[in-house]
This record gives C-alpha cells, sequence and structure tokens, in this order.
C-alpha cells in the first residue's frame, strides 16, 4: 500500500513584530487572524478554507527563524519514517507537531490532522 500523501495544512510565520505582521498578513489574505485556541499552541492564525496561515512571536525554536509549511497527516511515526526514507531528515520530532529538512535541506512541518484546524 502506497503512502498517505501529505497535505498542505498551514504557513507559519515568525514575526519581530506580531502586530505588524498580523496586519500585514490579513491585508494580503484578506481575512482575519485571530487568536489560537489551547492546543493550538501561542499566536494567531486564520479560520478560513484552504491551508491555515499562522504567525507566532519569534523565538529560538526550530521553526522560529523562518517560515515553514505544515502538512497535515495521520501518523506522525509514519510520517517520519517516510521523510527519512525518502532522502529527508528530521529536525525535531514529536508526536503532535514534528520539524523536518527535506532531500535539499528545506525545512517544512508535520501535524496530525486534529492538531492543526
Amino acid at each position: 500500500m502506497p503512502a498517505e500523501p501529505f497535505k498542505p495544512s498551514l504557513i507559519e510565520f515568525p514575526a519581530d513584530d506580531t502586530e505588524r505582521a498580523r496586519r500585514f498578513w490579513s491585508g494580503v489574505l484578506g481575512a482575519e487572524i485571530a487568536p489560537r485556541v489551547e492546543g493550538q499552541g501561542s499566536g494567531w492564525q486564520t479560520r478560513s478554507g484552504g491551508p491555515t496561515v499562522g504567525i507566532h512571536e519569534r523565538g529560538t525554536g526550530p521553526g522560529d527563524t523562518f517560515s515553514l509549511p505544515y502538512f497535515e497527516v495521520a501518523d506522525i511515526a509514519a510520517a517520519l519514517e517516510q521523510v527519512q526514507a525518502l532522502g529527508g531528515s528530521i529536525v525535531h520530532p514529536g508526536e503532535q507537531w514534528a520539524i523536518c529538512r527535506d532531500s535539499e535541506g528545506s525545512p517544512f512541518g508535520l501535524a496530525r490532522y486534529a492538531d492543526i484546524s
């Protein structure tokens, strides 16, 4: 059985000035960027259809120095195995979210289905 495809679900942007970033992305997307609810982490995100756009205060973690596209997966452990089998690497493993690099070194995130919306 072929591996389940990863589905684009979230593009996360770290920001030095979160108010400025929210104003920018809200204007560009024509969508409200609202505070996240419990279980979604800190920051703000859109709630409209399509991939979610999120903003959080820049920090020092693996997802805090650049924007990251996140992909929804049903099984994080299986997805991490697939990433490695295809020549990618794992930067920060996790049970709900994980940060990886593709075969060319570009970072991306994985998130379990229920943890993104």
